[in-house]
């Protein structure tokens, strides 16, 4: 088996996907670049190792079971086992998304990959972080997500979005239940919220860095083993659900 750190970051051929990809790869880890687009993921894979990472591509979708246990073949065959995984990839939907108007196929195809392509991946990678001594699972998050900022007056929570928004809120009751299950464990899982990024995602409309944002899930990724599980954080401190 390698004693090479192995992690996985799903969506990684961009954004602040990429940037974990870097900051965790920058510690001398072997990374796994998730992505379904086989040109940007090897575009991806390219310009990590030009860096000095030692990467290589994960073929990924998150929405196909068949992917995500194909993936999890490729990681045990290369490394035994998997350290880290970081669940980054998502969509947001489009607009609109007024929940008066908004089409409920948006809303199934945001949760489709934001919530269940989560516990498939997570599930589909669970046996080979067992086999880790300190394993870590990261779940992207957002501070849109959380129900005490989307309730307190003046609060900024973005626009209304009832795909996206919900979509994070679910994933933080997620994350919370597989704390829960595996409290007897020696894995941690936490939700960790990026900030708002410049990406493709809004259009480059945010106010920070990916690399900025990438920052909250490297420090979740390399907890010590007494460290939180089952929470939500961001730069500064833990996030209200």
């Amino acid at each position: 088996m390698n004693e090479q750190t192995t992690a996985l970051v799903t969506g990684a051929n961009k954004g602040i996907g990429f940037e974990i990809a870097a900051g965790l790869g920058a510690r001398g880890w072997s990374i796994g670049v998730g992505a379904r687009d086989d040109q940007r993921r090897e575009a991806a894979v390219a310009k990590l190792r030009a860096a000095g990472v030692d990467a290589f591509g994960v073929p990924l979708d998150v929405t196909d079971g068949a992917s995500a246990a194909g993936a999890a073949r490729l990681i045990e065959e290369r490394a035994g086992r998997l350290d880290v995984l970081v669940n980054n990839a998502a969509i947001t939907g489009g607009v609109p998304q007024q929940p008066t108007v908004v089409d409920p196929a948006t809303v199934r195809a945001v949760v489709e990959t934001n919530v269940i392509g989560v516990i498939r991946v997570t599930n589909a990678m669970l046996p080979l972080l067992r086999r880790s001594a300190s394993p870590r699972i990261v779940n992207v998050s957002s501070g849109v997500g959380s129900l005490t900022r989307q309730t307190t007056p003046g609060a900024e929570t973005g626009p209304i979005a009832v795909a996206y928004a919900p979509s994070k809120t679910f994933l933080n009751a997620v994350t919370v239940q597989y704390a829960k299950e595996l409290r007897d464990t020696n894995i941690l899982i936490n939700a960790g919220c990026p900030g708002y990024c410049a990406t493709d995602l809004n259009g480059f409309t945010g106010v920070r860095t990916p690399e900025q944002g990438a920052a909250i899930a490297i420090h979740l990724a390399t907890l010590p083993n007494d460290g939180p599980t089952g929470r939500f954080f961001d730069d500064d401190g833990e996030v209200p659900w």
